[in-house]
C-alpha cells in the first residue's frame, strides 16, 4: 500500500483519544470515528462525550455512537467509509465478525500489554497488582477471541517502582499512539506473528469491591494494590475508625499487630501488616480531599500504637 491507509477509528477514552490525535496528525483520512454514547458523569451527572469524540467533534470527523454492533443496520455506516483498516483502541464494545470482516485491510487493536500475558480489559492495572517489572503495548490483528490475533508490532517498556495505573496508562497511550502511526506507515512490510500459547493471562476488569483491602495480608500485596487501583477505584483500608482512601503507599520494614500504627513521621504514617509494614503517603478521609500524611495528620489525629 503506497499511500497511507483510510482509517475507521474505533475507541472512547484518552488512551484511544491520544492515537486517534496521532493518527490525524499524520495525515490518514479517517472518514469515520467510532464511540461509545454520550454518558452522565460529574455532580449534575450530565451526558458528557468520550475523550475521542471530543477529538474528532475538534477535527471535524463524523462520529457514531451506536450502543451495540451486533445489528446489521450499526453496519452501514462502517460499510459507507470504505475503510482500508479500521484501528480499535479501548473502545469497550464487542466487535462481531461481520464487523471484523468490514474493512478491506481488517481490523488493528492498540493493546496495552505485552501479549499474550494480560489479554483482556484490565491489563495496566492487574499488571501493577501483580508486580509485573515490565509492560509495553502490542499492536495485534483483530480476530473473534479476545486478544487472541496475530501481533505486528510489541514494544516493551519498565514499570518504576510505586508507579500507578494513572501514570503508567499516560506512558502506554502515548507509546501506543506513536506505535500505530509506525506499523500503518509500514503496514506492508510487517509480517504477523501468531501469539505464542504459553504464558497466556487475563486482566479481568476492576471490580469496586476491590477496593476495600485488609491490614492480614502481606504490605508488599497492599502496596501494589494502592498503585493498581490509583486513581479508580482508590484503595480502602480502615485507620482511625474511618474507611480512609489510601492513594500512596510503600512496603517498608516493621512488625505489630496488623492495622497497628508502629511509627508516625514527615516521611509517612507506618501501620503493621501481616508481613511487614505500609508507609502511607497520601490519604483522603470520607467526603474530604487527598492529603499528604503531615497535612492528614492535622485533622486525624493518631499516635503510635493506636
Amino acid at each position: 500500500m503506497t499511500s497511507l491507509p483510510r482509517l475507521i477509528f474505533a475507541g472512547t477514552p484518552e488512551f484511544a483519544a491520544q492515537a486517534l490525535t496521532a493518527l490525524i496528525a499524520a495525515g490518514h483520512e479517517i472518514p469515520l470515528v467510532l464511540t461509545q454514547p454520550d454518558r452522565p458523569a460529574g455532580r449534575g451527572m450530565q451526558l458528557q462525550p468520550s475523550a475521542v469524540k471530543k477529538v474528532a467533534l475538534a477535527h471535524g470527523l463524523p462520529i457514531f455512537q451506536p450502543e451495540k454492533l451486533r445489528d446489521p443496520a450499526t453496519h452501514e455506516p462502517l460499510r459507507a467509509a470504505a475503510a482500508d483498516v479500521m484501528v480499535v483502541a479501548a473502545y469497550g464494545l464487542i466487535l462481531p465478525q461481520a464487523v471484523l470482516d468490514i474493512p478491506a485491510r481488517g481490523c488493528l487493536n492498540i493493546h496495552a500489554s505485552l501479549l499474550p500475558r494480560w489479554r483482556g480489559a484490565a491489563p495496566i492495572q492487574r499488571a501493577i497488582e501483580a508486580g509485573d517489572a515490565d509492560m509495553g503495548v502490542t499492536i495485534m490483528q483483530m480476530e473473534a477471541g479476545l486478544d487472541t490475533g496475530p501481533m505486528l508490532l510489541a514494544e516493551r517498556l519498565s514499570i518504576a517502582p510505586s508507579e500507578t495505573a494513572g501514570e503508567l496508562h499516560d506512558r502506554l497511550a502515548a507509546q501506543g499512539a506513536r506505535l500505530i502511526v509506525q506499523v500503518l506507515g509500514q503496514f506492508d512490510q510487517l509480517t504477523p506473528c501468531v501469539q505464542p500459547e504459553t504464558g497466556v493471562t487475563y486482566a479481568t476488569k476492576i471490580d469496586k469491591s476491590e477496593a476495600q483491602l485488609d491490614w492480614n495480608v502481606p504490605a508488599i500485596v497492599l502496596a501494589r494494590k494502592v498503585c493498581a487501583f490509583n486513581p479508580f477505584p482508590g484503595a480502602v483500608l480502615p485507620l482511625a475508625g474511618q474507611s480512609v482512601k489510601i492513594w500512596r503507599a510503600t512496603a517498608c520494614e516493621g512488625s505489630g499487630t496488623p492495622g497497628q500504627v508502629i511509627a508516625i513521621g514527615a516521611d509517612g504514617i507506618v501501620v503493621a501488616c501481616a508481613e511487614g509494614a505500609l508507609r502511607l503517603t497520601e490519604l483522603q478521609k470520607p467526603g474530604g480531599r487527598r492529603l499528604a500524611s503531615t497535612d492528614f495528620l492535622h485533622g486525624t489525629p493518631l499516635t503510635v500504637g493506636a
